[in-house]
């Protein structure tokens, strides 16, 4: 038989290989996502996009969000790139397996446990260990997820317990598939042509016709019909349990929620909880269980501390009033709430560690294995808490239950929530979106924006919704907001700039909220007008009137909306 008609033999073979990885596939995720579910640790289809995404300069980022219709469009683009990658690499390994089983070293090699060759067991040992070592090294930053809670340490071990797992279980199905799926005759006791080889016919004598049974080539197996009928409708009654599972993923993704904004003209100077801004990069929230969580502080201090939630009694707590901001809130958006707060300052944590003279800054650790920094100038600040309540409830789980970072005067990217763990480092270390090209200025500048009347659209192309009368009396409402240098005072200007007339604060806040201010405003004339404020935060200093976009340090300039005002009515 020459090679071609060999290779025509084994059609059927690659067809059970590619049956054999995708039932592997299927099992394999479905095993994945029960992991998820009920032990909290974070598959690959999830953990691959996790670990690429800060890998992403900032352009690129942004980019996907109008390819992939923004940021929930991306996070489905990348768990279904992962769901998509899981298949394809149990169809590549389900052939390449066939493929090996079949070669003419393994037909001639002893079988061994499901049917496989030593050659199989090698490439199945080989390709398994080194997926496994691969991903492990890979995905090391994020393997302390768990959502579940689990310790930060215990994490990264069972996450890459679970890896080996997956894997092995994954090989196996393939073996097992195609081992029930395929039947193979006994060895043939005939020879190949090479080694039966004519005897010197010159010499009958010494003539013979044995073959050393080690040149004994058993045939390419057989796929049976029905028992690969059998496997595909095993595969494809396991397609349904996932799917269940997936769709309980789904309802529970964050696609519902993420990008919550407070704004509008109801805005109170306290955000009810329910309507509190979130951002999340999850597809999935944590759902931690507080009796499982712990917080671990370690690195650049005299002594490793381990907390559980009970432990947060043995210290003082704190009631705070503080603003949260996300750093990609436009001029006179809505990604901005304020609080009351009920913790612990993370100054009396970490000075019952020690705190070593060298220590830079401290990198924080979420169970979704979100990552930030920042200076011990912040973490050793008395208004940087790690809390539990807000407005006097527990922490939602959306917003870090059962408990995240304040860290008044810094964008919202690093108040960490579901926090874990609290290195003390002496060296500079990027987080998560400081690694795209965010920053390096976390500082929220002074700002100011209108949200009453009715406003559409933001920063210099923002209008009032409804018309304005000339000569009515119109109660312009906006809020401004300087991190943690408080808001001295607002004027506002109806003529572009050529005047300014003071806001009254009704709401002042503290240093660390937001205030609210309104101007009473009477249009004399018919006309379009823009109508913009301006504050001045608590050490002086006014608001920037440049403008500048949300990257890659937030945010500034002037929220001019467009008033349009009519004519009076006549009676």
């Amino acid at each position: 038989m020459n090679a071609r008609q060999e290779w025509v033999r084994r059609i059927p073979n690659v067809i059970v290989g590619v049956l054999a990885g995708a039932v592997a596939a299927i099992v394999t995720a479905l095993v994945m996502a029960l992991s998820r579910s009920w032990f909290g640790i974070m598959p690959p289809p999830e953990s691959v996009p996790d670990r690429v995404a800060p890998l992403l300069d900032i352009d690129t980022f942004f980019s996907m969000f109008g390819t992939y219709g923004g940021y929930n469009g991306l996070k489905q683009f990348g768990i279904m790139s992962g769901l998509r990658g899981l298949f394809t690499v149990g169809i590549i390994v389900g052939v390449a397996y066939a493929l090996v089983i079949e070669s003419r070293c393994s037909r001639r090699s002893p079988r061994w446990f499901l049917g496989a060759s030593r050659p199989a067991w090698i490439f199945i040992i080989g390709a398994v260990l080194a997926v496994w070592i691969g991903f492990v090294i890979f995905l090391w930053p994020v393997l302390p997820a768990n959502f579940i809670g689990l310790p930060y340490s215990t994490s990264r071990i069972v996450s890459i317990a679970a890896l080996l797992i997956w894997y092995v279980l994954f090989a196996g199905t393939v073996m097992l598939v195609y081992r029930t799926t395929t039947s193979r005759l006994a060895r043939s006791q005939a020879v190949t042509a090479a080694d039966a080889s004519a005897v010197d016919t010159n010499d009958t004598k010494n003539a013979t016709t044995a073959t050393p049974a080690s040149t004994a080539v058993a045939p390419i197996a057989r796929p049976l019909s029905r028992r690969g009928l059998l496997n595909a409708a095993v595969g494809a009654a396991l397609v349904y349990p996932l799917y269940e599972l997936m769709k309980d993923f789904y309802y529970d993704a964050t696609f519902f929620y993420d990008g919550t904004v407070y704004s509008g003209t109801g805005i109170q100077p306290i955000t009810p909880t329910d309507e509190f801004y979130t951002v999340t990069k999850n597809v999935v929230d944590p759902d931690v269980d507080r009796d499982l969580w712990e917080l671990e502080v370690r690195g650049a201090i005299d002594n490793d501390i381990t907390m559980s939630f009970g432990d947060l009694d043995a210290y003082e707590q704190i009631d705070q009033e503080s603003t949260l901001m996300c750093i990609s809130n436009r001029i006179g958006a809505g990604l901005f709430s304020n609080a009351n707060w009920r913790g612990i300052r993370m100054r009396d944590v970490l000075e019952s560690a020690g705190v070593h003279d060298d220590a830079y800054e401290v990198k924080l650790s979420g169970a979704d294995a979100f990552v930030d920094t920042f200076g011990m100038d912040y973490a050793l600040d008395e208004n940087t808490l790690l809390v539990y309540q807000i407005n006097g409830e527990p922490l939602p789980r959306i917003h870090g239950y059962p408990v995240r970072v304040i860290v008044p005067g810094l964008y919202g990217e690093k108040n960490v929530k579901w926090i874990t763990r609290i290195d003390v480092i002496t060296e500079d270390v990027e987080g998560f979106y400081e690694q795209q090209g965010w920053g390096p200025d976390f500082v929220p500048p002074t700002r100011s924006d209108i949200f009453a009347p009715r406003t559409a659209g933001a920063g210099q192309s923002a209008i009032f919704r409804e018309e304005i009368r000339a000569g009515s009396q119109v109660e312009i409402r906006g809020r401004a907001f300087a991190a943690d240098r408080g808001i001295r005072s607002v004027e506002v200007t109806t003529d572009d700039g050529a005047t300014w007339e003071p806001a009254e604060i009704y709401y002042p806040g503290t240093d660390l909220t937001w205030s609210l201010w309104r101007y009473i405003w009477t249009p004399e004339e018919p006309g379009e007008y823009r109508v913009y404020s301006r504050a001045v935060d608590g050490t002086g200093t006014p608001q920037p009137s440049e403008p500048r976009g949300i990257i890659p340090q937030g945010a500034r300039g002037y929220n001019i909306v467009t008033a349009t005002v009519v004519e009076p009515l006549t009676l």
